[in-house]
């Protein structure tokens, strides 16, 4: 394991530990609060409010899943037969918050439709209250969770989903006290297909992005074609064959490429020149580089960072 990986190893376990107390925290606070709000919606028989504890839901789950990622990729690193660790499994749990969340917004549209024929009564009160809570736990836990989804797609999928369901709660209130002052019963459904189809959308890019990473396409935000024009440009390279460029985990792109060199240049040099182009241009820290000589023979070699 080359000392480029190792320092980003030891970056991802640091990052790892430094947020994971918020996790917890925002772990015991949401799960306290759905079970409160699924047993409301039971009793007052508010479906927005139970699409609001079915989300919550998915937001303990999920960051049960990021916790239990974290520290799965932290004892692999340990391990010497897991030669990048389990960063794959954060993307999988990610994966597995946006199936979920999907899961969960679809329910809740198909039921909002059965309803909107016969909506039932709502008891708005209790309905409220509860939906309040929900707001400001879902507050408290949207600031714990909002370091971290910076530098990680498992913990961006988390603080996504307390997001929506932030914005959730909001309905809820409105259409509790919508009808608490007019009556309106259709507040209700209505409500609840506006978060259906406010988190869907986002789930979806969620997935796309884990799916990505997973199926090891280049990122978004990268051109190959402009990897494979620098490197080319790299004083001493002749010709840039079999790059490839794919994200191994959340913030840790990846590059493999051969460089023919031309007559006469330093394979030292070439190299230098090759990792500081793809370290200053485009942020990426491990390549694997195969040097292929030009008219010298013996310049032949492999050094990856």
């Amino acid at each position: 394991m080359d000392a480029g990986h190792d320092h980003h190893q030891t970056a991802v376990s640091n990052a790892a530990h430094r947020h994971s107390g918020r996790l917890w925290a925002a772990f015991v606070l949401l799960s306290v609060l759905m079970l409160v709000e699924a047993g409301t919606a039971l009793r007052t028989g508010s479906l927005a409010l139970l699409s609001d504890a079915g989300h919550m839901f998915t937001d303990v789950l999920g960051i049960g899943m990021a916790l239990a990622a974290i520290t799965a990729t932290r004892k692999a690193g340990t391990d010497p037969q897991r030669t990048f660790g389990l960063y794959r499994l954060e993307v999988l749990a990610a994966l597995a918050n946006a199936v979920l969340l999907s899961g969960v917004a679809v329910y809740v549209l198909v039921e909002a439709v059965r309803r909107f024929g016969d909506p039932p009564e709502v008891l708005a009160g209790p309905v409220l209250v509860v939906a309040t809570l929900g707001l400001l736990a879902n507050v408290v836990a949207f600031a714990l969770l909002r370091p971290g989804a910076r530098e990680s797609i498992n913990l961006r999928g988390a603080y996504l989903e307390v997001l929506a369901d932030l914005l959730g709660s909001l309905g809820v209130i409105a259409a509790a006290a919508l009808i608490a002052l007019t009556g309106w019963w259709w507040a209700d459904p209505l409500v609840a297909v506006a978060i259906g189809t406010f988190i869907l959308p986002r789930t979806w890019r969620l997935g796309r992005a884990a799916l990505r990473i997973l199926v090891q396409a280049a990122p978004e935000h990268l051109q190959v074609t402009a990897v494979h024009d620098r490197l080319a440009a790299v004083p001493g390279v002749a010709e840039v064959h079999d790059l490839h460029v794919w994200t191994l985990t959340s913030g840790m792109e990846v590059a493999s490429a051969h460089l023919s060199m031309t007559p006469g240049a330093d394979a030292g040099d070439v190299l230098t020149a090759a990792r500081t182009a793809l370290r200053e241009d485009f942020h990426i820290e491990h390549a694997t580089l195969q040097i292929e000589p030009g008219a010298e023979p013996g310049a032949c070699g492999a050094v990856e960072w």
